[in-house]
């Protein structure tokens, strides 16, 4: 999961417009010790009750001062005109109960603070669960979540009669990059072209196109910008394939793939804790070094199955938040994969990490602007422009919480009793 110089000099550019990036870097540190705030906890948190469920949302409300009036079924149903764009031959809605989690601390370059979560789930223990992280998490100093890079692939196939034209069409190719920013600037105000790779097997090119795509997830974005550069391919260039495809099966969208794992696709994602020993204990009812040694295991058992990746269950967590905030809920196909590392420290404490190097989100577009998702990402502050790394700190750190949770849980024999008590009627 290597970044090239010039990706890394181009995000510091970018952190540089929010903040400096030497604060950003202090704000990360170690020394850098602040004191984390005593707040209320969520009310009622294991109550079923509407009453209890009325609790929690006005607890919210008057927390973060955002209306969850939809979520909450206060607001009738929009006109199913409002759906287009986003789903065809509509005849009504699929409710997914939705359950909050947090507050979850975080400390990133974009995300920072107290987040309360919405997570959308038909799964019991799950919201519990990630409670549960969160708080041993909150407790021992919150979570460090970062936004490393990004980029959105798009990948389109051609298809010559032998292998010595394929070789002249790829040095024709090799310099029109600023041809191809051009026409990506031309059709979309947020796609920016970044880079182009070329993957050649026998009488076939595959050209790996990577762009930026602003606050949105960018799959339509980089189409139409990609569309419009082959076709001005096919009419510039010397050498006429026999067939193209806009996408050859290559970019892994809405696949796990190595091709993603190993690169970036949509945000790469990094977060770690340390979690005392002392709430390992409290909070999670287990101790250091039996967590240690069921990751260490049960990563053993992870290589044999053939995983892309060594994680326990980023797909619950991401699919919840998906759902819930109206990201492209198949894209956790490709989202889930990814790194989970748990070891003890010279403190005798839990270091617990992971990185997410194929996070499609994005906070504008598709489903985020719908009633009930566009309230949950405002729950989190993380509507309209400048949003979406933000956001994707704010995933990957729930994502770790749920990790924490469960590999708490299986090492110490709790993972049957907690879907006993919550996962059955």
């Amino acid at each position: 999961m290597t970044t090239s110089s010039e990706k890394a000099k181009e995000l510091i550019s970018l952190y540089n417009r929010t903040r400096p990036f030497e604060e950003i870097l202090k704000s990360l540190s170690e020394d850098s010790k602040i004191e984390i705030p005593v707040i209320p906890d969520v009310p009622g948190k294991n109550s079923w009750s509407a009453e209890a469920a009325a609790k929690r949302q006005d607890f919210l409300e008057s927390r973060t001062h955002k209306s969850l009036a939809s979520l909450s079924g206060k607001s009738p149903m929009p006109d199913p005109e409002t759906y287009k764009g986003n789903i065809e031959s509509f005849i009504g809605m699929t409710q997914v109960p939705t359950g909050i989690v947090g507050p979850v601390y975080i400390r990133g370059t974009a995300a920072y603070g107290d987040f309360y979560v919405p997570m959308a789930t038909t799964e019991g223990a799950l919201i519990a669960s990630y409670n549960r992280g969160a708080k041993a998490c909150r407790l021992s100093g919150g979570i460090t979540s970062v936004c490393l890079t990004e980029t959105v692939q798009r990948a389109p196939l051609f298809r010559f009669h032998r292998l010595a034209e394929v070789g002249a069409f790829m040095y024709w190719i090799l310099d029109k990059l600023d041809i191809f920013k051009s026409i990506t600037l031309g059709k979309s105000r947020f796609a920016k072209l970044i880079d182009l790779r070329l993957n050649m097997e026998g009488n076939q090119v595959v050209i790996i196109f990577e762009y930026t795509t602003g606050d949105a997830a960018g799959q339509n974005m980089v189409t139409i910008c990609t569309e419009a550069i082959c076709t001005y391919i096919i009419e510039h260039t010397p050498i006429q394939p026999t067939h193209w495809f806009i996408e050859s099966n290559y970019s892994g969208d809405k696949k796990a793939t190595a091709v993603s794992f190993s690169s970036v696709r949509g945000k790469k994602v990094t977060a770690e804790a340390v979690i005392k020993k002392q709430y390992v204990k409290e909070v999670l009812s287990s101790d250091v070094p039996g967590i240690v040694q069921y990751w260490q295991s049960s990563s053993v058992a992870a290589v044999q199955s053939g995983s892309i990746g060594i994680q326990g269950h980023f797909a619950n967590g991401l699919t919840a938040i998906f759902l819930a905030c109206g990201q492209d809920v198949a894209c956790v196909a490709e989202a889930y994969v990814g790194i989970t590392r748990m070891e003890k420290n010279e403190d005798g404490d839990l270091y617990v990490a992971v990185t997410l190097p194929s996070l499609m989100v994005g906070t504008v577009g598709g489903g985020t602007g719908l009633t009930t998702q566009h309230e949950c990402l405002d729950l989190l502050e993380c509507t309209g422009p400048g949003t979406a790394r933000k956001f994707a700190e704010i995933c990957g750190a729930t994502v770790l919480a749920g990790e924490l949770s469960i590999a708490a849980a299986l090492a110490s024999g709790q993972f049957s009793k907690a879907h006993r008590i919550f996962g059955r009627k």
